[in-house]
């Protein structure tokens, strides 16, 4: 293991000087092993530690490039991740969401297009009056990835969408369909959604802050 990590290390620093800059091709496997000292074994290795992370893509027969390196790839892996939380630490995940997600609301306020809001409005109308735990998930997920994204912050953007994915959110929702909880979360949804069309970046941040703490007092209780 210590020479995959030497071997990974290597490659990093390749990447960060600009030598294999985002889209370049490594050179082929024998040249490249003979070129950082290491056994082909051990490149092999790293290229596919990294290539789980998204940090380089084997293309069968074509060669490995360095990905595109943008935030939605490389926190593909920590999204990954935290489907794997236990529900001790789930409040722990929240705790961080109420910490972004009012800033990311506040900044989709002021950098959301018309017709970006547009669609954030037609993602509120699509859900059915009675949805299923399936149908709420998705329309959830959607939502606040569109605030997330209309943050501008594209690091933001991937940080928000790598701490709750389905299986979080679906864990939340069974437990709060069960509570008839839908109604309120409409009216939050709709709140938040009025604050950023109305270009409130604070009252947006605030609705935000109430939607999200509400969700995490409902899950502390419930692990209680």
């Amino acid at each position: 293991m210590a020479v995959t990590d030497a071997a990974i290390d290597r490659i990093k620093q390749m990447i960060l000087s600009g030598e294999l800059p985002p889209g370049s091709r490594l050179p082929k496997e024998a040249d490249l092993a003979e070129r950082l000292g290491l056994s082909r074994n051990s490149l092999r290795e790293a290229v596919r530690a990294l290539a789980l992370i998204n940090v380089l893509d084997v293309r069968q027969g074509d060669g490995t490039y360095v990905t595109s390196l943008e935030p939605r790839l490389l926190m593909d892996a920590m999204a990954f991740v935290v489907d794997f939380h236990q529900d001790d630490t789930a409040l722990q995940f929240f705790e961080i969401r109420r910490i972004l997600e009012p800033e990311a609301t506040a900044m989709a306020a002021t950098r959301m297009t018309e017709a970006e809001i547009a669609g954030l409005r037609e993602i509120l109308a699509e859900l059915p009056e009675e949805p299923n735990v399936e149908q709420l998930v998705a329309n959830d997920l959607e939502f606040h990835r569109r605030i997330a994204a209309g943050s501008g912050n594209a690091v933001l953007c991937s940080l928000i969408e790598s701490l709750s994915g389905p299986t979080t959110r679906t864990r939340i929702w069974e437990g709060l369909t069960r509570e008839n909880a839908l109604e309120r979360t409409r009216q939050q949804h709709t709140a938040i959604c009025d604050a950023i069309a109305a270009r409130q970046p604070g009252v947006a941040r605030a609705w935000a802050m109430v939607h999200i703490a509400g969700v995490e007092e409902w899950l502390r209780n419930a692990l209680t």
